[in-house]
């Protein structure tokens, strides 16, 4: 359930959300991209991260050896003070400055997260979250859904760091999985769910067509749509 505030600006707030590997990071930078072939310069950032102070408490939180022993209350705060520091210190003045955002995770991460996954109090961290987020709540939320065996081969083929979110076991993500899913039935109006294993430009294109019909303006920048790749 969405923290009850909203957003007093007028430009958009898009926030990408998904399990693991399901490739949100991806659909961010190309959307950030076919924005600005429309003219349309986009501030795009990551939670946890997106400032000096979020990127510490990202490392801390998913890379670092000292986190085996974080409790799942100590890691509920740490991305909580992740949120709030990059609404205040990027978000918020982004839009005062009417620029788009597009943020890779937001607020609904916490809630999904810590709630289906680490199993605490879903009202404490609503609470926190509405605290984080203060007036910034997203226009609209893409989820791109992708099975569990889907995104273990995916991450399979990464090479990267130690990531702490992706030595969970399956029973941590399944139900993770089930809450994004349940997040869109119920806030509709909000949230689009994608179907995380069809190809990246048929994805790609499926955003860019929710995009168009919620912020008509975008017609007049209008680009051919991409040509999707067949296997």
């Amino acid at each position: 359930m969405a923290p009850l505030c909203r957003k007093i600006v007028a430009m958009p707030l898009i926030t990408f959300e998904g399990s693991e590997g399901c490739g949100k990071s991806t659909q961010v930078k190309r959307l950030a991209t076919r924005l600005e072939k429309c003219g349309i310069e986009a501030a795009v950032f990551r939670e946890p991260g997106g400032t000096a102070i979020g990127e510490a408490i990202r490392h801390l939180l998913q890379h670092s050896e000292e986190n085996r022993g974080m409790t799942s209350e100590t890691q509920l705060l740490l991305f909580e003070a992740s949120c709030s520091q990059l609404v205040r210190e990027k978000i918020q003045p982004a839009l005062q400055r009417d620029e788009w955002v597009i943020c890779d995770r937001f607020f609904d991460s916490t809630t999904v997260y810590q709630d289906a996954a680490r199993q605490l109090d879903l009202g404490l961290v609503e609470n926190l979250n509405a605290f984080a987020i203060s007036n910034c709540l997203p226009d609209l939320t893409f989820v791109l859904d992708l099975d569990r065996a889907t995104a273990r081969s995916r991450l399979g083929n990464r090479k990267k760091i130690r990531d702490r979110m992706e030595e969970e076991s399956d029973e941590f993500h399944e139900p993770v999985i089930r809450t994004y899913r349940e997040l869109a039935e119920n806030e509709s109006k909000r949230v689009v769910l994608i179907d995380g294993r069809i190809s990246v430009e048929a994805i790609e294109q499926q955003v860019w067509n929710v995009l168009t019909q919620h912020f008509p303006n975008l017609g007049r920048h209008q680009i051919p749509n991409i040509r999707h790749q067949t296997s």
